[in-house]
């Protein structure tokens, strides 16, 4: 291969990864409608809470299974797991629901502040790039706190846990909208140059 070969092969990898932008604007618009059906939900038992919570993880895993079409080699394998770990756990609580309630309510707030302090990088990241990244640190800084106030001992964790579930659907839903507007923006770029 020549060298205007090589230049051209990550641009036109990079124009068919961004030429996806769209599908993370439905799924970003389908996690906010989510979250508003989960804030509807009737709580009434324990179990209704671990298959909510099971329906959720499976989402979130086929999410990150499409995350794998626009990410670089390394991602692509961090997507992978996360995306089959989170099936799994769903499939668990399907299983399992009292045993899943317990595990979610202990394992809850390491996802938000993991999750928070993702979206606070990346938010930081992309700041010279993209005019929205203060929204993307907003999110992150809500879900550290999130993580925090998780860890306490509450009496009602049933409720808490309805609000978290759909607390994390929105904040997946606003993460998902940053990256398609992302991807759109970087594709019109491409497209310029």
């Amino acid at each position: 291969m020549t060298t205007v070969d090589n230049m051209l092969e990550p641009r036109e990898v990079a124009r068919e990864a961004t030429g996806l932008w769209w599908l993370f604007l439905l799924t970003g618009i389908a996690w906010l409608v989510f979250s508003l059906v989960i804030f509807r939900f009737d709580i009434g038992s324990v179990a209704t809470i671990a298959v909510l919570f099971g329906v959720i993880a499976i989402v979130a895993g086929v999410d990150e299974f499409v995350a794998i079409a626009v990410s670089t080699p390394g991602w692509k394998i961090v997507h992978g797991a996360l995306g089959a770990i989170f099936v799994l756990v769903g499939i668990f609580a399907f299983i399992r629901p009292g045993e899943a309630f317990a595990a979610l309510a202990s394992i809850i707030g390491f996802y938000f502040l993991f999750k928070g302090i993702f979206d606070i990088t990346v938010a930081f990241t992309t700041k010279a790039e993209f005019e929205l990244w203060w929204l993307l640190l907003v999110v992150g800084l809500a879900e550290v706190g999130l993580a925090f106030w998780v860890a306490g001992n509450f009496r009602n964790k049933v409720v808490l846990l309805v609000v978290y579930a759909g607390i994390a659907a929105l904040s997946k839903g606003i993460t998902n909208l940053f990256l398609a507007f992302k991807l759109r923006s970087v594709r019109r770029e491409l497209e310029a140059a």
